[in-house]
C-alpha cells in the first residue's frame, strides 16, 4: 500500500439513475476510505455531453445521501481539489494532450466518421469483422503521422475536425497489479488507438479520467470489472506522462439472480425488484423502482449491497455501516461475479426491521400510512409495532398484517374457519365471553391466568380455544400473542368483538 494519505473517488457519469452495481462501487470506495483514515471524493465524469440526462446528477447524491455513504470532498460538498464536475474543468485538459502530442506519445487523426466507416466496411469484405484503428492501420489513415506537417498545420489553422488519439505501441507487455485480481498482463497489439481528445475541446473519458485521478492525488482507483479493459491504456498514459499510477481494484460484475449475464439497469421491474437505490423517472413518464420507495431500510440495502463481491472471513453476515469501516479490506474482495438474490435481500430487511426500536418504527408507520393511524398515540403504535414485526419485512406490512389493531375486522380466515372451528366453538366463546365481561384486570398477565383456569375448568386443549378467540379478535388465524394483542385492544373492544363477530363466524362455518 502507498505511504501516501489514502484518497479515493466515486466518479459516475450523469447519463440515467445510479445503478446498484454504482452504489456498491461507491460503498467499497466509502468503507476503503474510512478503513485507512482516508478521503472519499464524488466527481462527477459528463465529458459525454451527448448522453448528459437531467436530473440525474441530483439523483445520485440523494441516493447516496439515503445510503449514508456521502463523501468527504466533491461536487456539492467543496474541497481543496475542484471543480469536481469534469464539465467545468474543461480547460486544465488541452495542455495535457498537446504534452502528449509534443513528446510523440499521441498525435492528430483528421478522418471523418465516413473515413471511419468505409475503413471499416472494406476490412468486413476482407474478413476482417474486428478493425481497429492501431498501429497497423493508423498508416493508411489521414493523421499527423502520415500527413506532411506543413498539411497537418494549415489543417489545424483552418480549424479542420481533429481528435488526438494515443499512439499504442506495438507489440509490448504492460503489467500491472490489480488488489483483487493479481497480475494483469495485457499485450499493446490487442490495444487500440484511443481517442483521448476532441476537437469541440473535451476530453474523452479516459484522458479526463487520468489527469483528474493525477490533479486531485488519488491514490486508490476503486471501480467496476467493466473498466478492467481500459486499465492497459491507463496505465500506459500515466508511463506516458511520468507519473506515478495509483493502486487499481477492479470490482466482480453482479450478475441476475440466474448467473446469466450482468444485471443491467433493463432488468429491474422486469425480475420483480428493484435495481435502483430510489424512483426513478424517464423524460416520457416511465417509472422504474427504487428500494427506497418499497420501504427497504438504508441500512438493509447497504449490508445486502457489501456481501455481493465481498465477505468477511466469518460466518457474520450482519453488519453495520460502522462495523464493516472497521474491517473492510479489498482482498476479501472476490474475482468472481456474484449473483443478486431478492430473497436474501428481504432476508436483510427482515433483520434490520426487527432490530429497530419500536418508537422508530412507530414514527415510520405515521409517515407511510398517514391518517390511517394518526389518531393513535405514539405508545399505542410502538406496542402494536413490537408485537407484529416480528412477522414483517416491511414498515407498511405492520398494519396490513395488523390491521385488526386499529379497526374490527370484516374479513376472515374462511378456510381456517370452516377447517377447524368445531361443533362445541361457538358455546365456549360464549362463556369465554362471560368471563372476559367479569374481569377488572385486564393485563396481558391476568388474561393468560384467567384463560388457562377456563381450560382446566372445561377439560379443553388449548387449541379448542385460543384459535376461535383468535378468529374473532382479529379474523385471522395465526398471529402474535392473543394475551397481548387483548391487553393492547383492552376489555370493552374485545367483549365488543367476541359479541358482534361470533355471528360472522357461524355464518361461514355453515
Amino acid at each position: 500500500m502507498s505511504n501516501k494519505p489514502v484518497r479515493v473517488r466515486f466518479a459516475p457519469s450523469p447519463t440515467g439513475p445510479l445503478h446498484l452495481g454504482g452504489v456498491r462501487t461507491a460503498l467499497y470506495n466509502y468503507l476503503f476510505a474510512r478503513k485507512n483514515k482516508g478521503t472519499f471524493i464524488l466527481r462527477i465524469e459528463d465529458t459525454d455531453q451527448a448522453r448528459f440526462v437531467e436530473g440525474a446528477e441530483e439523483y445520485l447524491i440523494e441516493s447516496l445521501k439515503w445510503c449514508g455513504i456521502m463523501p468527504d470532498e466533491g461536487q456539492g460538498i467543496g474541497g481543496d481539489f475542484g471543480p469536481y464536475r469534469q464539465s467545468e474543468r474543461k480547460e486544465i485538459y488541452k495542455p495535457y494532450a498537446e504534452q502528449l502530442i509534443a513528446t510523440g506519445k499521441a498525435y492528430y487523426a483528421f478522418d471523418t466518421a465516413e473515413d471511419l466507416s468505409q475503413m471499416r466496411e472494406q476490412a468486413q469484405k476482407m474478413k476482417m469483422p474486428n478493425w481497429q484503428y492501431n498501429a497497423i492501420t493508423r498508416s493508411s489513415m489521414k493523421n499527423s503521422l502520415t500527413l506532411p506537417e506543413d498539411e497537418v498545420k494549415k489543417r489545424l489553422e483552418n480549424g479542420d475536425p481533429y481528435v488526438i488519439r494515443f499512439q499504442m505501441p506495438r507489440n509490448e507487455e504492460v503489467r500491472f497489479e490489480d488488489e483483487i485480481r493479481g497480475w494483469v498482463v495485457v499485450n499493446t497489439n490487442n490495444l487500440d488507438d484511443k481517442v483521448l481528445y476532441k476537437s469541440d475541446g473535451l476530453p474523452t473519458y479516459h484522458m479526463a479520467n487520468i489527469i483528474d485521478d493525477h490533479l486531485m492525488e488519488i491514490t486508490h482507483v476503486i471501480r467496476g470489472e467493466e473498466w478492467l479493459p481500459s486499465a492497459p491504456l491507463h496505465v500506459l498514459l500515466y508511463q506516458a506522462f511520468g507519473w506515478e499510477a495509483p493502486i487499481f481494484a477492479h470490482c466482480p460484475l453482479i450478475l441476475r439472480p440466474d448467473g446469466n449475464g450482468k444485471l443491467s439497469k433493463r432488468d429491474g421491474d422486469r425480475l420483480g425488484f428493484p435495481v435502483f437505490p430510489l424512483d426513478w423517472f424517464t423524460e416520457d413518464g416511465e417509472k422504474y423502482s427504487g428500494y427506497r420507495e418499497k420501504g427497504y431500510l438504508p441500512e438493509a440495502f447497504i449490508n445486502m449491497l457489501a456481501f455481493l463481491g465481498w465477505n468477511p472471513g466469518t460466518t457474520q453476515e450482519i453488519f453495520s455501516l460502522k462495523e464493516m469501516e472497521e474491517i473492510f479490506s479489498l482482498g476479501r474482495v472476490s474475482k468472481a461475479g456474484a449473483k443478486f438474490d431478492a430473497d436474501k435481500t428481504k432476508w436483510y430487511q427482515q433483520q434490520y426491521l426487527r432490530a429497530k426500536p419500536a418508537s422508530s418504527l412507530a414514527e415510520m408507520m405515521k409517515k407511510v400510512e398517514g391518517d390511517s393511524v394518526s389518531s393513535y398515540s405514539d405508545e399505542f403504535l410502538a406496542r402494536v409495532c413490537e408485537l407484529m414485526k416480528e412477522r414483517a419485512t416491511f414498515v407498511e406490512d405492520i398494519y396490513a398484517d395488523g390491521e385488526y389493531m386499529f379497526k374490527n375486522p370484516t374479513i376472515f380466515d374462511e378456510a381456517t374457519i370452516v377447517k377447524r372451528w368445531g361443533e362445541e366453538a361457538s358455546e365456549v366463546m360464549k362463556e369465554w365471553t362471560a368471563i372476559v365481561e367479569g374481569m377488572d384486570d385486564f393485563s396481558a398477565t391476568s388474561v393468560e391466568t384467567a384463560f388457562k383456569s377456563f381450560l382446566e375448568k372445561k377439560e379443553l386443549g388449548i387449541g379448542k380455544v385460543l384459535l376461535p378467540y383468535r378468529l374473532l379478535i382479529t379474523g385471522k388465524g395465526m398471529g402474535p400473542g392473543m394475551f397481548e394483542i387483548s391487553e393492547l385492544l383492552g376489555k370493552e373492544e374485545v367483549v365488543h368483538r367476541l359479541k358482534s363477530n361470533l355471528s360472522t363466524v357461524e355464518k361461514i362455518k355453515g
